[in-house]
């Protein structure tokens, strides 16, 4: 999983023209704050995010989800197919 983690640095830090580093929490920062990536050594799950010019925030996991965010508003789609949703004034899955 370490290498997996540290491919997918690579490729945000290389198509960003970015240097990033780790942190002592295995989270990595990249200096352009437009990509971002970590691992959890107990779930053993990677992660990236990715930030677009309009703010949105795309964060994608080894396992398979993916969440798209902006204000604290969002869309969480899980890796079996489940979509769940966090508006101004609501929640909820489907």
């Amino acid at each position: 999983m370490k290498i997996l983690f540290m491919l997918i640095c690579v490729v945000a830090s290389s198509t960003a023209f970015a240097e990033c580093v780790t942190n002592a929490r295995g989270v990595t920062a990249c200096n352009n704050a437009q990509a971002a990536g970590g691992y959890n050594a107990n779930t053993g799950n990677a992660w990236k995010a990715q930030k677009n010019q309009n703010g949105v925030t795309t964060t994608q996991t080894s396992k398979g989800g993916e969440a798209r965010t902006k204000n604290g508003k969002g869309v969480y789609k899980s890796p079996s197919g489940k979509t769940c949703y966090r508006s101004a004034n609501s929640q909820g899955c489907n």
